[in-house]
């Protein structure tokens, strides 16, 4: 391992001891030291099998918005771990969804809400490398929201999106070929 990447590592872990799980917002998110750490922040949340003690059913796809962790429970006390990127302050969001569609290679449309903060958008992006809304999506009920992948890697772990959970590309299709149509979905500060 390079100086410049032990360097990062150990700012990495100082950053997730100091900052936890807390619920406040992170000052990290955005600045300087928001630059630096995202350079290294998709290596540092790697996807795993860890232990689960919770009580939902096998299938169940569980968002901790304050850990920026996505579990997908797979019983016998084991969930995969997926870092994610989550809705950034005043557009994060708690409760229980269904996944009503999944789509390839999704099309994206902005929401009205979206165009209206920020009207340079496109108003259709067909789906491919460019899109942003990856290499698959996660529908969540009737909502805007969705669980999809992104061509932003170094977003995972971060508070950047208008709701939707994001994944990398490599971690969407993971999970998409796991859950079904049906699959709930929890989400939890």
């Amino acid at each position: 391992m390079t100086r410049r990447r032990s360097l990062a590592a150990a700012a990495l872990a100082a950053f997730t001891l100091t900052v936890g799980t807390a619920e406040a917002a992170n000052p990290f998110d955005s600045g300087p030291i928001a630059d630096f750490m995202n350079i290294f922040r998709t290596q540092a949340i790697p996807r795993e099998t860890v232990a689960w003690t919770g009580s939902e059913k096998p299938g169940t796809i569980v968002v901790s918005t304050s850990q920026r962790r996505l579990y997908y429970v797979l019983g016998r006390g084991a969930a995969i771990r997926y870092g994610v990127g989550v809705g950034r302050q005043g557009f994060s969001w708690s409760g229980q969804k269904t996944v009503t569609m999944k789509k390839e290679w999704p099309a994206w449309r902005p929401p009205a809400q979206m165009l209206a903060r920020r009207p340079d958008l496109p108003r259709y992006m067909a789906g491919g490398q460019d899109n942003p809304l990856g290499a698959r999506a996660l529908y969540l009920g009737s909502s805007l929201y969705r669980i999809h992948g992104s061509n932003e890697p170094e977003t995972m772990g971060a508070a950047v999106s208008s709701g939707c959970i994001r994944m990398t590309n490599k971690d969407v299709v993971d999970l998409y070929d796991r859950a079904r149509i049906g699959t709930v979905v929890i989400v939890r500060n």
